[in-house]
């Protein structure tokens, strides 16, 4: 058996997030129906965690084995003549038997984008979070670093199935921050992992900040804002 490293990009809006859902479409379950057609048996696609519901990807990380010997060019070519055009298959390459996106990653960056114009182009509605009301933008950003080191992340996380396993929430942010951009603001974090919401949660957080609701900026604040709209939200990279 070989053991293929994809690595892909997509624009999330059109799928209910990366895991397997049945009836509905997902990321994960549409690169599975098309390796597993390859293959001509079932095939697993394990990906470097799950994005929700409307979340993009400049560089999702996924592994699957398969017998099949077709040359990783070709398999890319083919996986991507079946793939809708909003999900695109960027590198392939063989890797140990053992390789596992998830818990062989060693960090993940993602970037939340603000459109703080008054206008939003509809190229870009899609995209970003358009909030052309007053913020107080100096106070997000100096909010934005409290979120770096190991906290304990349990008032930034959404419930999950997971939750009566009673596994710990505490994770560790290597970078947090908050910068201007033209016309947006553009809030990037690099972790060892996140919980569910987490990062559209933190980015509420920034915008209650903004609006003058969070009084203390050097501290993790005790409660999270309300979520962000997951279409401002890309996973940009993952490191091993």
């Amino acid at each position: 058996m070989r053991r293929i490293k994809i690595t892909l990009a997509y624009s999330g809006g059109a799928y209910h997030g990366w895991q397997v859902q049945p009836g509905l479409p997902t990321i994960q379950g549409i690169l599975e129906q098309i390796v597993s057609g390859m293959e001509g048996a079932p095939v697993h696609v394990a990906g470097s965690g799950r994005t929700d519901a409307g979340v993009h990807a400049l560089a999702q990380v996924a592994a699957f084995s398969i017998a099949n010997p077709i040359p990783l060019a070709n398999l890319r070519r083919a996986v991507n003549r079946l793939l809708p055009p909003d999900i695109r298959v960027l590198s392939a390459e063989e890797v140990h038997a053992g390789f596992h996106p998830r818990f062989d990653a060693q960090a993940k960056t993602y970037e939340y984008r603000i459109l703080r114009g008054e206008v939003c182009s509809p190229f870009e509605w899609p995209y970003v979070h358009h909030y052309p009301y007053p913020l107080d933008e100096e106070r997000m950003i100096a909010l934005a670093p409290a979120f770096a080191g190991e906290h304990d992340f349990t008032a930034f996380a959404a419930a999950d199935a997971s939750d009566a396993e009673g596994k710990s929430k505490v994770r560790t942010v290597f970078c947090s921050a908050l910068e201007r951009a033209p016309e947006r603001l553009v809030y990037r974090i690099c972790g060892s992992g996140f919980l569910k919401h987490m990062v559209r949660n933190i980015v509420g957080t920034l915008l209650e900040a903004g609006k003058g609701n969070i009084k203390d900026l050097s501290a993790l604040p005790a409660e999270s804002g309300p979520t962000a709209p997951a279409k401002g939200l890309f996973l940009v990279s993952v490191e091993y």
